[in-house]
């Protein structure tokens, strides 16, 4: 990777590492929103720069599909969702299951829809609560989350926001955690120890790679609800890792059994806007209120989302483009990684 690099027809400059039209990640997932919020009308959102309907049709399935209506170009999250199918603003035109097109009310009767007027729908997965979208031939799975199938772990999820920050200064932020005693004072960090052993990479379950770590870290009353505990401050056996392009996954063991696990996500809207959501597991007793468990999570986003949104651009992705230290070998195998996938490695 170099300054200037052509590859697939795009350059890469180590100052501003353009990615979100770089096709190999139109061959990986992308979670765009919760489940849940297809409940309702027909949902927008913006992936590697394409706008998107996204929709649930009447066999239950989502629909990812190009928001364009065939027929006139209309948006078709202009439209409404009718007995169960989408329907156009714009003419009306109807679309139910896998995008196919169902009725045409301008059409005389017993006149066929015209085949060439069906969407033409991305693929589209649900898991952990939320929609996966890939919009091409997928090459990679969907990341591994293994507690999601043991009984003894409940899942929360959370709403999916706007940031304004580019997906890879938030992976490489959540790679991180030298910025612990910095950015989240308010939360966990205030007398964190801003000494970083000395520690490896390497190949962690469920094909995430990363590194693991001990940290002891506060537990203000505001965090009493999440690790189950009284004392001020609180030991942790960590572990944090990464799939490419943008998924991390950090695993919070308490010295009660008590075991956190977060699922940490990216979707490129374009090169500097993004979509993030994360997902907690837990092994507790179910006493405490989903709400009460992932407020505190809540706040140590926020307070990441104040650094990052003012971090402007691209992180570069050459080894040279910033300055790292050997505190930073997490997020710097993901960035070496990550640079050697765009340039087809």
């Amino acid at each position: 990777w170099s300054d200037g690099l052509t590859k697939r027809g795009h350059v890469y400059d180590s100052r501003m590492a353009v990615f979100a039209d770089n096709s190999v990640l139109t061959h990986h997932w992308h979670a765009l929103a919760r489940s849940s919020d297809l409940g309702g009308g027909p949902l927008s959102r913006r992936l590697l720069g394409r706008d998107l309907v996204m929709y649930r049709g009447p066999d239950g399935a989502v629909v990812a599909a190009p928001d364009r209506c065939p027929h006139r170009e209309a948006p078709l999250t202009l439209g409404c969702m009718k007995e169960g199918v989408l329907q156009c603003a714009y003419h009306g035109w109807q679309f139910g299951s896998g995008g196919s097109l169902v009725r045409v009310p301008s059409a005389l009767p017993g006149v066929p829809v015209p085949p060439t007027g069906n969407l033409k729908p991305y693929h589209a997965a649900e898991r952990y609560g939320l929609v996966w979208v890939c919009l091409d031939t997928p090459e990679a799975d969907i990341p591994c989350i293994s507690h999601d199938a043991r009984p003894e772990f409940r899942r929360i999820n959370n709403p999916v926001e706007h940031w304004n920050a580019s997906p890879t200064r938030l992976t490489d932020n959540f790679m991180d955690y030298t910025h612990f005693p910095y950015v989240h004072t308010g939360t966990f960090g205030t007398s964190l120890d801003p000494t970083v052993p000395r520690y490896e990479i390497e190949q962690l379950d469920d094909g995430w790679t990363g590194y693991q770590y001990d940290v002891d870290v506060d537990n203000p009353d505001s965090a009493r609800a999440i690790s189950g505990q009284t004392a001020k401050k609180l030991h942790r056996h960590m572990s944090t890792g990464f799939t490419l392009p943008f998924s991390v996954r950090s695993t919070i063991h308490y010295e009660t059994g008590l075991e956190h696990i977060l699922l940490l996500l990216a979707a490129p809207v374009d090169d500097v806007h993004c979509y993030f959501t994360f997902v907690v597991w837990r092994n507790d007793d179910f006493s405490v209120s989903a709400e009460e468990v992932i407020a505190f999570d809540r706040a140590i986003g926020e307070e990441d989302r104040r650094m990052l949104e003012r971090v402007p651009g691209v992180l570069p992705l050459s080894q040279t483009g910033v300055v790292s230290v050997q505190a930073d070998k997490g997020s710097v195998e993901w960035r070496r990684r990550f640079a050697g996938m765009l340039n087809g490695g």
